[in-house]
């Protein structure tokens, strides 16, 4: 089951995920696909949008010296480890990439529709699983991906910032060895209520999990293991498949904070359980 933690703020609430393990793998038959751009389109009105004179709403920030989008999420040098080649590890540090572009950046996906770019990089059983899962409305929430309340928020800009690491360790598990690639990252967006700029935020995911890869049957597996992303600020007080960003005229919820506020942007804090107070974003 799946576990819901809060970090709650003044303005806001930080939401954790933790979906259930995967029970089989992404199957690698041949090179993985190349990674796109996110599919983010610019907002309707292009005055809007950040440009010259305008300040950009990750200004002032620990966010405005991130990476822009899909160049965020980093993957180390690939080499030969855990009884796998350098081209499997290279394979899977690439499929690794591609899934979390598609979780955290895809427009489609960001906006509460059918996470269409994530699916179709997992094999058909696993597909059916992970959409099937995604039409439950309880406290489950997503598995793996990011996905705003439909008609809760808009994306302010067509930029998104990432920051973090991914780091190579080695396993062994029920009978399997293989590769660990470990992933801790921040996603920073700018959102806003829909059509109202003036309504502009930021919201912090601190997605933290792994990636198994191991041959079976002959073929490179790439696993997935649950991403576990917390959101800041969001409400805790929903039991739903979605974020619900809050902004500064959202009402309050029920959920009272715990401890001191803990700043959103520090990549290794602990979102693993409790209610916690956090800092503005």
């Amino acid at each position: 089951m799946a576990v819901i933690t809060s970090l709650i703020a003044a303005s806001g609430v930080i939401v954790t995920f933790r979906p259930d393990l995967l029970t089989s793998g992404v199957i690698v038959d041949g090179p993985p696909a190349s990674i796109a751009e996110p599919n983010v389109e610019p907002a309707d009105n292009p005055a809007d949008e950040p440009g010259e004179g305008l300040m950009s709403p990750f200004a002032g920030s620990p966010a405005e010296d991130y990476a822009d989008g899909i160049a965020g999420f980093a993957m180390p040098e690939a080499k030969a480890l855990g009884g796998l080649s350098k081209k499997d590890v290279a394979n899977g540090l690439e499929r690794t990439r591609e899934l979390f572009g598609a979780a955290f950046l895809d427009r489609e996906t960001l906006m509460g529709g059918k996470p269409a770019a994530f699916a179709k990089l997992l094999p058909p059983d696993l597909r059916a699983d992970f959409l099937g899962n995604l039409k439950h409305d309880d406290e489950e929430g997503p598995q793996y991906v990011l996905r705003f309340a439909p008609g809760t928020a808009e994306l302010a800009t067509d930029v998104i910032k990432v920051r973090g690491r991914t780091t190579l360790d080695t396993f062994k598990e029920d009978g399997r060895h293989g590769v660990k690639i470990k992933l801790n990252h921040l996603v920073v967006y700018a959102l806003r209520r829909p059509g109202r700029p003036e309504t502009t935020i930021r919201l912090v995911a601190h997605p933290i999990g792994s990636v198994l890869l191991y041959r079976e049957s002959g073929r490179l597996v790439v696993w997935p293991d649950p991403w576990n992303p917390s959101t800041t600020p969001a409400s805790c007080d929903t039991r739903d498949a979605f974020v619900h960003p809050e902004f500064e005229d959202s009402p309050r919820g029920t959920v009272a904070p715990t401890g001191p506020p803990r700043d959103p942007y520090e990549l290794d804090k602990d979102d693993s359980e409790g209610c916690a107070a956090s800092q503005g974003t």
